[in-house]
């Protein structure tokens, strides 16, 4: 790699990828392009490892012209795409955005890699495209876990979209041989996430004393990856993955959703002796058509390329609220803008009312 394109990179873990990449590969110069909508900001880009290596290009994925001018002018050998709409519950309030971005902006990128690369020959470039547990549907509680060869049954519109761009980003290979290379994450968390998402979620609501929502019994069971050992993985398959291929990548633990907020509420009381923050939980009306169980096999990329997870949950989850409670400027300007509030009093405020 040595002129890396990272769509979505003022994103949580785009930024994060953006961090390690730029730790890693010491002669790579990397340009981030993000259209900077509410889950994006210039705030997670601050204080970047060797920044003279990084060009940050405020734009949309969907502009063909713009990245296919990035792909050229920058010589761009590595496409590494996380731009997506990948909240779950504001795709069930609002699904058109997540068509628009994760189906057809993921088409354009690949429209654009194709006759910007194709000229010259495919060569060592290739198209990285980063996606879900969430396209395999919802197991049972005895199911055997999500394997690559797991048929897609999404059951939400983000699910759908995001099916929807695996399969487009495979058949680009198989039709027209483009270099790409596919990861099915499971849940992250870590610094730099936006607050809509659970743990960050739970975190500042804590810290502020209001209730902490837990949707439905709260004994949904999602597979939490740490961000960083999810960085890690893309960066094995980029390197060393078969062209063509899908590797999952998951974090080897699947409590469930009240635990983790559980667990997050213990290492809080430590930092703040005397409270006891999980008296906060509240149980709110779920979410329709809410997943039961995520997990992943992730057998393929340990074997192949020897990745697996170094954090376990508990290590994770402490290194993240120590990250929040240390980064109280990133958490005021993130909090401060007027759609995170509007979401918030939307989503879980009038939930929280229909107790």
């Amino acid at each position: 790699m040595h002129n890396v394109l990272v769509t979505g990179g003022a994103g949580f873990i785009g930024s994060n990828f953006v961090r390690h990449l730029l730790r890693s590969e010491p002669g790579a110069r990397v340009v981030t392009l993000d259209a900077l909508t509410y889950a994006g900001s210039l705030e997670n880009l601050k204080d970047l490892p060797d920044p003279e290596r990084h060009t940050f290009v405020h734009g949309d994925i969907c502009d063909l012209p713009l990245v296919t001018t990035i792909l050229r002018e920058r010589d761009i050998d590595t496409l590494v795409h996380f731009a997506a709409e990948t909240h779950v519950d504001r795709s069930i309030l609002g699904p058109a955005p997540f068509i628009q971005t994760n189906v057809v902006g993921t088409f354009t990128l690949l429209e654009a890699a194709r006759t910007a690369w194709a000229a010259a020959g495919y060569g060592t470039r290739r198209f990285h495209h980063v996606s879900t547990d969430e396209v395999f549907g919802s197991l049972g509680p005895s199911d055997p876990a999500f394997r690559e060869d797991t048929p897609y049954a999404p059951r939400s519109p983000y699910a759908a979209s995001k099916a929807a761009s695996d399969h487009l980003v495979r058949a680009y290979f198989h039709t027209y041989g483009l270099p790409v290379g596919i990861t099915n994450c499971s849940n992250n968390y870590g610094p730099y996430q936006f607050p809509e998402k659970l743990v960050p979620l739970i975190i500042l609501k804590a810290l502020s004393g209001k209730p902490l929502p837990v949707y439905g019994d709260g004994l949904q069971v999602r597979d939490w990856l740490y961000v960083e050992d999810h960085c890690e993985a893309i960066l094995q398959v980029i390197r060393g993955g078969r062209p063509g291929e899908t590797y999952n990548v998951g974090g080897n633990n699947q409590p469930t959703n009240l635990d983790v907020i559980q667990q997050v509420c213990v290492i809080l009381d430590e930092k703040n002796p005397g409270t006891r923050h999980a008296e906060l939980i509240r149980m709110v009306p779920d979410r329709p058509g809410h997943d039961r169980r995520y997990d992943m096999d992730f057998t393929r990329i340990r074997t192949e390329l020897g990745w697996q997870p170094r954090h376990d949950l508990a290590s994770g989850l402490r290194t993240t609220v120590e990250w929040y409670l240390a980064n109280p400027e990133w958490t005021a300007a993130i909090s401060a803008q007027p759609a995170y509030g509007e979401w918030l009093e939307r989503n879980y405020d009038q939930r929280e009312g229909n107790i």
